[in-house]
């Protein structure tokens, strides 16, 4: 039989993919890209090694900062503001990668299955391409590939695939008695690509549980039978296997199990609605939704918002808790009972779920988000491609080819299918990657598909106050509002849009406070509304966003006792008391507000910030006398308990670089205090 011309194949697929995503490159920067990505400019262009080393050092994401992924963005811009093109295009590399590198690993474990001559050999290599071009191509990771800050969901996914190759190679060299090379590419795989994938994202860590499910479900049973082990390579595996497999997983699991024990005797953070119980009775759910959109896709999603997603609390409540935790159990079970006659379904099923433990179980995250299918779906593609192309499922069977010339499922019938599906899997994903190009379509577009979503109906009218049509903001906040009058990002955005349009009623206005008072912790946005509103508050675009009106809001939060319950949340309020007493002029005020945040934690960041807005408005003296508070309390300094944010505070210590802060910002309020009256200092 003709080899098929593998090559153009792949080529042919790399510029099909591009090609659907090329409109999306076009979009702009959303939510978490703001979080994360200003760090490149947080203390001046990225130019030299220190530099360098506080950057990747700053991630606060999760416990291990994530600094590979913060790496590759240099990539694309060294500074910020940037544009997100080289973000948007550096990502959808890495996406093409990741399709050619998990061709390489189901090529590889195709190889593993097939028993016959040259024509099963090129059924497993062109299922191999299939299979991967139904992942590359499938609509539900537009979302991960085109929202720049989910590269640190991307790059996991590359280390991991190249670990498992580099551990397949392994292996033969074990089975081939190449002890060396055997343990080099153990080393490197399950070593070197596990630190790296880790150090992407923390589910990098899941690289050796999924090689072991590779071996447990797939390996061991296919080579059940096979005699070529020599002895000493058999040993050197099961000790590979052990060191390198076994005990990393078992170490997931128990800080999986030690987080949840955690979670059920302490609780979770207050900014979630749920108990961990019940985050752990609604994911089968969630997981079934994944499923759902993996297997029947459409061309638009939730995307980014998933706040309107309910809580199991109970069994029975919703409907669909327990059967769906039947279904995960049954599932579960049907893989570990097809291992030995379907080894390429069991492992399919087995790999998801191993791939979404760490993300969808005990770890109090959000309850849902479309990325974390992107590692844990890899090989859902594969049985289909296997089947499609006449290759076998099952162990032992021989790939017979495909004879009949018609037929439900002839060999023409299966090839329209394969053709079916890439095609619809293609126009899906360029339909939705044309919608991430567009960003006001996008948010109107999430805000219909998401009606119950608080972020969602926040972001279309926030895109339809910048459009000039604060009015169709009015109507789509107002009841959204009413339903949900906790939801603070509603409520400030709907005093925005009546600002916009000259005045605030005051019906507005004691929604707004009322949501103030009542929300749950909110992170960074009540920082960043008022001290965006505190800018304007010499001009602003209504009378009752002035001083007096933003005063009166921050009061109403700063009596959220959900709010001031948190040490960063108090600090966030206090500076902001500060600051409203700067804008009246009263340094001694501004002064004991200031004093009071850095009290609530402790860091030269705040104080630093603090000490300069004294400077700025007028009164270096009492910015001088801030940086000697803040001396005295030194001491006390908050020090990060473990990982890379106190990484991150011994880099900064190792460079001086709060020293040389302090010293240069002392410099400069002493020049301004000399060359200012003492009237103003008085004032």
């Amino acid at each position: 039989m003709r080899r098929f011309p593998y090559p153009v194949l792949y080529i042919l697929l790399i510029a099909l993919t591009a090609l659907v995503y090329a409109n999306g490159l076009r979009g702009t920067f959303l939510f978490d890209d703001f979080v994360n990505l200003p760090t490149l400019g947080a203390s001046g262009p990225i130019r030299d090694t220190d530099s360098f080393l506080r950057f990747v050092t700053s991630g606060t994401a999760d416990p291990l900062g994530r600094p590979v992924a913060l790496a590759s963005f240099l990539l694309d811009a060294r500074d910020w503001p940037a544009s997100p093109l080289p973000f948007k295009r550096t990502n959808l590399v890495v996406h093409l990668l990741n399709g050619l590198l998990l061709a390489l690993l189901l090529r590889r474990l195709g190889r593993a299955m097939q028993t016959g001559g040259t024509t099963t050999h090129q059924r497993y290599e062109l299922a191999a391409l299939l299979g991967a071009a139904f992942w590359l191509l499938h609509p539900l990771f537009v979302s991960t590939t085109l929202y720049i800050v989910q590269r640190e969901a991307m790059l996991p996914v590359t280390f991991t695939l190249a670990g498992l190759l580099f551990w397949l190679r392994a292996r033969d060299a074990f089975r081939g008695g190449d002890v060396h090379t055997g343990w080099l590419g153990a080393l490197l795989g399950l070593g070197l690509c596990t630190v790296l994938a880790t150090l992407s994202k923390a589910n990098g860590a899941l690289l050796p549980a999924l090689a072991l499910t590779i071996e447990w479900f797939f390996l061991r049973p296919i080579a059940a039978q096979d005699t070529a082990w020599s002895a000493q390579g058999r040993r050197q595996h099961r000790i590979a296997t052990l060191y390198l497999l076994l005990l990393p997983s078992i170490a997931v699991g128990t800080y999986l199990l030690f987080a949840g024990w955690q979670g059920l005797m302490h609780g979770v953070p207050s900014v979630r609605p749920w108990t961990l119980g019940q985050r752990l009775l609604t994911e089968p759910r969630v997981l079934f939704e994944y499923l759902r959109l993996l297997w029947l896709p459409h061309p638009y999603t939730a995307g980014v918002f998933n706040d309107q997603i309910a809580a199991s609390t109970s069994l029975w409540s919703p409907g669909g808790t327990l059967p769906a935790l039947l279904g995960v159990f049954g599932l579960l079970a049907a893989a570990c009972l097809m291992r030995r006659k379907a080894p390429a379904v069991a492992l399919t099923i087995a790999f998801y779920f191993v791939g979404q433990s760490m993300e969808s179980s005990t770890i109090p995250l959000e309850l849902y988000f479309e990325h974390r299918n992107y590692l844990p779906a890899l090989l859902m593609f594969w049985p289909l491609a296997l089947w499609l192309c006449g290759a076998s499922l099952t162990i032992g069977a021989g790939a017979a080819p495909d004879r009949a010339p018609g037929g439900m499922f002839g060999p023409r019938t299966k090839v329209a299918i394969a053709l079916a599906i890439l095609a619809g899997f293609a126009w899906m994903t360029y339909s939705r990657a044309d919608l991430w190009g567009n960003t006001r379509d996008q948010a109107l577009l999430w805000a219909k598909l998401n009606p119950q979503s608080s972020r969602a109906q926040a972001y279309a009218a926030q895109e339809e106050m910048a459009g000039g049509h604060p009015e169709q903001a009015i109507k789509r906040l107002a009841p959204a509002l009413e339903r949900d009058p906790d939801q603070v990002q509603l409520a400030l955005n709907l005093l925005a849009a009546r600002c916009q349009l000259g005045s605030v009623d005051q019906t507005s206005m004691q929604a707004s406070i009322l949501a103030l008072r009542t929300t749950r912790d909110t992170g960074n946005l009540l920082a960043s509304w008022f001290g965006h509103g505190l800018d304007q508050s010499r001009a602003p675009a209504c009378p009752q966003m002035n001083l007096e009106g933003i005063e009166t809001l921050l009061e109403a939060a700063m009596s959220n006792p959900r709010l001031m319950e948190a040490p960063g949340r108090r600090q966030d309020l206090y500076h902001l008391r500060g600051r409203i007493a700067l804008e009246r002029h009263d340094p001694a005020a501004a002064l004991a507000s200031f004093k009071l945040a850095l009290e609530q934690q402790v860091t030269p960041t705040i104080a630093f910030q603090q000490a300069a807005l004294l400077g700025s408005a007028g009164y270096p003296v009492q910015g001088l006398q801030h940086l000697d508070d803040y001396e005295s309390v030194s001491s006390q300094e908050f020090v990060p308990a473990f990982g890379m944010a106190r990484v991150h505070a011994w880099v900064l210590r190792r460079q001086h670089y709060w020293d040389k802060e302090l010293v240069r910002l002392r410099q400069t309020l002493r020049s301004d205090a000399q060359s200012r009256p003492s009237s103003i200092e008085s004032a």
